[in-house]
């Protein structure tokens, strides 16, 4: 259990572990998470950079309308782009 993960409640089905990759790094995380709960569950705050200075970016809300949400997913030779 990650410290950074409450023990019970929400969404989330903690018996179910997913496996992913995010920027090349494998992590883990639930059925229920979000992609930012999952990433944040593992410690993981910089989530991208600006793209004019190249500032660092993290989570700002926590729905649709998430700025900062510009990911790739792939599912196996499927490209689902931003």
């Amino acid at each position: 259990m990650s410290p950074r993960r409450t023990d019970a409640g929400g969404r989330i089905d903690r018996l179910r572990t997913i496996r992913f990759t995010f920027d090349g790094a494998p992590y883990t995380g639930h059925a229920g998470d979000t992609l930012a709960s999952a990433l944040l569950a593992n410690g993981v705050t910089l989530f991208g950079r600006s793209f004019k200075y190249h500032r660092p970016r993290g989570v700002l809300t926590s729905g649709v309308e998430e700025p900062n949400a510009l990911v790739t997913v792939l599912r196996g030779e499927v490209r689902e782009p931003n």
